[in-house]
């Protein structure tokens, strides 16, 4: 096999068994929550840092969108999410050169899929569980795909902003 076929073939791997991983983990996570947590008080951990209740949240990011009518809903919380996704997918498997970034991006990409199914096939319910912080500085309420999402990002602008300055490097002389 081929020097560039061996690294393909190595991004695929990687991409389908990140995608695994972290899709899985969000599952088993929900229902977890589902099972253990809904009907519950909150639960605190290390001091109050970690809380953990359960919630659902039928809008996006902190909740943004869940008054929105049906047509609007669908459109911005499912149809333009999954095409992003699959989009993604696409390029992760096939088109992104850069292992990590690859793997990066379909942790994102994971998350993504993970609450879409939520939204798809509960009503546009998306389990949450997690909250973290200190005092009155806290996060929303999310879930483990939110945090696949948030990871992925930072990972993935952590590299392009490396593979940046190896390129200003690069041409200076």
């Amino acid at each position: 096999m081929s020097g560039a076929k061996t690294n393909r073939t190595r991004i695929i791997i990687v991409v389908i068994l990140t995608l695994l991983a972290n899709y899985g983990l969000d599952r088993l996570s929900k229902a977890f929550a589902v099972q253990e947590l809904k009907g519950q008080g909150a639960h605190q951990f290390l001091g109050g840092i970690m809380v953990i209740s359960y919630a659902e949240n039928t809008g996006a990011f902190l909740s943004l969108g869940n008054s929105w009518p049906l047509p609007i809903k669908i459109t911005l919380l499912l149809v333009l999410p999954t095409a992003v996704c699959l989009l993604g997918l696409y390029y992760a498997l096939f088109r992104e050169p850069d292992l990590v970034k690859a793997a990066a991006m379909a942790t994102v990409i994971a998350g993504g899929l993970a609450n879409l199914q939520d939204r798809l096939f509960n009503d546009f319910r998306v389990v949450d569980f997690l909250n973290f912080g200190i005092g009155n500085l806290r996060t929303g309420i999310l879930n483990v795909a939110d945090l696949s999402v948030t990871f992925g990002i930072v990972v993935w602008m952590i590299l392009e902003i490396k593979s940046g300055k190896k390129t200003e490097e690069k041409k200076v002389p």
